[in-house]
């Protein structure tokens, strides 16, 4: 029976991606910053660990009481919007520090244990705004797209020894509590510089007629990557997302 770590749990990608694998048998470690097992159904599969991906010693511990694991799913992070010129650099230096050096400092800890048994993948759970530039969100793009580029570059290295590792980017997820998450990393847009640009960008996210993805989406791709070697590089996760990577083409 494989096992699959997968960060960020509580709520919204993660949650539903441990209740995939959960479904199909996997032993699933699913982490959160504060460990509630009560989001997930009872299973003797499951354990929940707490993990805080920009604390090092948070990410020793996680990786320790965890053992051995096939799967490695870096999801945690979090959204920030804002005009670039007002983005705080506090705010931006935190969108770093958790959506990317987050993913790199746990991929660290676990590739020991997959370079020496020559087997394990690493799923990096990212966002379709890498490949479409939208505006006010340019921090939070920069820090998915350093991911995209990590980990094509980590596949390559890793390839030699029968690790894989693959992006998934999930597109606007309205049934999350991203956007809800996003709103306390929100600043600026009451500058009167910015209001016009402002109220269309929101306009067009109020929009429910454009298509969007759903959480499953992003599980049923996680999977792809997890478990198809044939899988290509970027898996696009939604509606929405596919049509944005079929543009990008």
């Amino acid at each position: 029976m494989k096992t699959v770590l997968i960060t960020g749990c509580s709520s919204g990608f993660g949650l539903e991606i441990a209740r995939y694998f959960l479904a199909r048998d996997w032993q699933v470690i699913a982490t959160m910053r504060t460990p509630s097992a009560d989001v997930l159904p009872p299973s003797e599969r499951l354990r929940v660990l707490a993990l805080d991906v920009t604390n090092p010693e948070s990410i020793r511990e996680a990786v320790e009481a965890a053992g051995p694991i096939d799967v490695l799913v870096n999801n945690a992070g979090f959204g920030a919007a804002s005009p670039a010129e007002l983005a705080p650099i506090a705010t931006v230096r935190e969108v770093f520090e958790t959506n990317t050096i987050g993913t790199i400092a746990l991929t660290q800890a676990v590739l020991p244990q997959f370079r020496q048994r020559r087997a394990g993948v690493v799923v990096n759970v990212t966002s379709s705004v890498t490949l479409k530039a939208l505006p006010l969100l340019s921090a939070y793009r920069a820090s998915k797209a350093a991911v995209n580029a990590y980990t094509e570059s980590i596949a390559l290295e890793l390839e030699q020894f029968g690790v894989r590792a693959r992006v998934v980017l999930p597109g606007r997820a309205p049934e999350t509590r991203f956007a809800e998450n996003a709103r306390a990393h929100m600043h600026g847009f009451d500058h009167e510089a910015y209001a016009d640009l402002v109220n269309s960008v929101m306009a067009r996210f109020a929009d429910t007629s454009a298509p969007t993805t759903r959480s499953q989406d992003v599980a049923e791709a996680v999977w792809r990557a997890a478990t198809d070697p044939s899988s290509p590089m970027l898996i696009p996760a939604g509606a929405d997302a596919e049509a944005w990577a079929a543009e990008a083409r």
